[in-house]
């Protein structure tokens, strides 16, 4: 709107003062013409200043008085102009009627700033003609319908354009609204799509992967290092003792249990390995691109991070043991199944020959 308005204002100024140049031709180098030069170096120079504070800044645009002044001081140098020539009375009930519709037109979003000058330009030089023209009373009636003509059009013109803009803002309004509220829908739903996602990946006791996305996501390392012709070691965690620990000290005391030895298992790995919940104290850890020897070092240290673990409750103190499988394969060697079963088997090897210990095989030997 500041633009707009400064542009209106601009062009009109430019305008009014190049009559300058017509006053020339008509008067000479009068009297009268410098007087009506310095009406109008006046007039250009007010407005051209109004311009200038309405470029200043955003805050300009309350200020409803400074819009209102180059149409007041272009209205009185129009007026003025009758008793300077008031043999130009003809061209300039044309100029009036002309400006009246360029500040209709011209000049947004100001209707009864733009009414009020309007009102003072067409009485004004309605005065001033019969006051200084010698206007007779008919065609002073006839100049008083044109005038009126002219503001009524112009009146109804900038109404209907401000009500259309008032829609148009009221639509753009309605539009933002409404994509606002879908860009909230869509991260709503996003969010739901993760936490469905979370809740078909995660376990929800110790939030490690569960046992289906652990298959797919081992499948698909395994075949990479099938691929690359790399080793590929798993181990089969078990919690010792598991059941004991729930009859002493209660099922919200195993799950408490269960959470700290995921996350210090989770911990302890490498970024490339994945960890998953196998089902109720049993884990399983997919170690891609790792050889036996190595993989025996990682379930080594796991094993020594959940004896560090210490659980007190009252005057009891629980320190957790974990019995881990570890079986390799080479890139030759059957699926993912076979090597979580012979992990499993190496397990329960380990639990049979007293716990709280490694057992380490690879397919086709025996374990050690």
């Amino acid at each position: 709107m500041r633009s707009e308005f400064r542009l209106a204002v601009s062009v009109a100024a430019g305008v009014f003062g190049m009559f300058a140049i017509a006053d020339y031709y008509l008067l000479g180098l009068t009297r009268a013409f410098y007087t009506l030069l310095a009406l109008r170096v006046v007039v250009v120079s007010l407005c051209l200043l109004v311009v200038y504070l309405v470029r200043q800044g955003s805050k300009c645009d309350d200020r409803r008085w400074l819009h209102a002044i180059p149409l007041w001081v272009f209205a009185t140098g129009i007026i003025l102009i009758v008793p300077l020539r008031p043999e130009s009375l003809s061209t300039q009930i044309t100029a009036v009627v002309v400006a009246t519709m360029a500040f209709y037109l011209l000049i947004p979003n100001r209707l009864m700033i733009v009414t009020a000058a309007s009102l003072y330009l067409n009485i004004g030089f309605l005065v001033a003609a019969v006051l200084f023209a010698d206007v007779a009373p008919v065609p002073t009636l006839l100049i008083s319908l044109l005038l009126i003509m002219g503001m009524v059009v112009g009146f109804f013109a900038l109404l209907r354009l401000e009500i259309l803009q008032r829609k148009q803002y009221a639509l753009l309004h309605e539009e933002r609204d409404q994509n606002s509220q879908l860009h909230q829908e869509i991260a709503h739903r996003k969010s739901l799509e993760e936490q469905l996602r979370v809740l078909a990946e995660r376990d929800a006791l110790t939030k490690l992967n569960n046992r289906g996305h652990f298959m797919n996501v081992a499948k698909q390392l395994l075949q990479s290092c099938q691929a690359d012709r790399t080793p590929f070691s798993l181990l089969m965690i078990d919690v010792d003792h598991f059941k004991h620990i729930n009859d002493t000290w209660g099922h919200s005391y195993g799950d408490g249990v269960l959470v700290r030895i995921a996350e210090v298992c989770a911990n302890a790995l490498r970024p490339s390995d994945v960890i998953g919940r196998f089902g109720g104290e049993e884990f399983v850890v997919a170690l891609p691109s790792t050889s036996a020897a190595e993989a025996e070092h990682i379930a080594e240290r796991l094993k020594q991070r959940v004896a560090a673990l210490v659980f007190k409750d009252g005057v009891s103190e629980l320190t957790p043991s974990v019995t881990i499988g570890v079986a390799t394969k080479d890139a030759e060697a059957s699926g993912l199944e076979a090597l979580i079963k012979r992990a499993d088997e190496l397990l329960y090897e380990g639990k049979r020959a007293g716990r709280d210990r490694v057992v380490v095989g690879r397919e086709g030997l025996s374990p050690r």
